[in-house]
């Protein structure tokens, strides 16, 4: 997790991110101080459930407001390999930094043993903005990812096919100014735990699509616990199942996701993990990002 010094309101990246708002009325350095103290908070309460969260702080140096979610720029894989994805809004190529792959190494012990770099696609107006791009059913070895400007079918067959993965490719849209809009990340609507998946059927306008998208997650084993466009609206998709260091399972959101959500949905959730959450609310307007985007999963192997 990366700790904010800049965090803002990103005017390039607002172009195509819908749940983004800008609180105009809110100085700069207030919105960095509340942004800071919501990640605090977010980064103590998942240790205090035994979670082990390594931080690394961002920068002064470069103006990076996005820098809190680093699952768009970098993922890591149980084989010792580190992928670096392609941004599309410049100021985000910016959050990709070396330094925190020698912090893992040198400071945590966790094994490099390969670095695949998709960046240079940027050159060719080609983009895969990591996990917010795709959402990666890792076991079963499947890509679900819905088709926006940020998220290109041949980057995402490429990466497929280096990896092992299916690609699962849908089109998905909000409603916005009383017409549809491309939903620009997949993990906004989506989200796969190990034995049930968030998913925000209503987006798929198409119900053929809808219903085979339904189907391949079933013949995967995993329950479908439905959520709204409104309750997208309030980041109900944007969660992360992970496990902490007593292999307890807990599925992390923010404060306004939890509470977005019904009570039959929540039933739902714990038959199969523990919730945790915290208030984003600074983080979510400005950044239209919420608990997901902030966390990048290390799966790397230990020295």
């Amino acid at each position: 997790m990366i700790r904010p010094v800049k965090f803002g309101y990103n005017v390039e990246t607002a172009i195509n991110n819908h749940y983004q708002r800008e609180l105009s009325d809110v100085p700069p350095e207030e919105i960095q101080q509340r942004a800071l103290a919501e990640f605090n908070q977010l980064v103590d309460t998942l240790r205090h459930r035994g979670v082990n969260v390594i931080t690394v702080a961002d920068t002064a140096e470069k103006e990076t407001p996005d820098s809190i979610f680093p699952n768009n720029w970098i993922s890591f894989h149980q084989d010792g390999t580190v992928v670096t994805y392609p941004m599309w809004a410049p100021n985000r190529r910016k959050e990709r930094r070396d330094d925190i792959l020698s912090t893992l190494i040198k400071d945590h012990k966790y094994t490099i043993r390969r670095k695949i770099d998709y960046s240079y696609f940027e050159a060719e107006e080609k983009f895969l903005e990591g996990t917010g791009s795709m959402v990666l059913d890792r076991e079963n070895r499947i890509a679900y990812a819905c088709v926006s400007p940020r998220t290109h079918l041949h980057l995402l067959s490429e990466f497929c096919q280096e990896f092992g993965y299916r690609p699962i490719v849908f089109i998905a849209s909000q409603m916005i100014n009383e017409g549809f809009a491309e939903i620009y990340h997949t993990n906004v609507m989506m989200s796969i735990g190990e034995e049930f998946a968030i998913f925000c059927a209503d987006a798929l306008k198409n119900t053929w699509e809808q219903q085979d998208i339904l189907k391949i997650i079933e013949q995967t084993g995993k329950e479908v616990i439905l959520i709204t466009e409104e309750q997208c609206n309030h980041f109900a998709g944007n969660m992360l199942q992970v496990k902490n260091q007593q292999g307890e399972k807990l599925l992390v959101m923010s404060e306004q996701a939890y509470y977005s959500l019904n009570n039959e949905q929540i039933t739902q959730i714990r038959q199969y993990t523990d919730i945790v959450y915290s208030p984003l609310n600074t983080i979510e307007a400005c950044g239209g990002g919420s608990a997901r985007c902030m966390m990048a999963e290390v799966f790397l192997p230990k020295n």
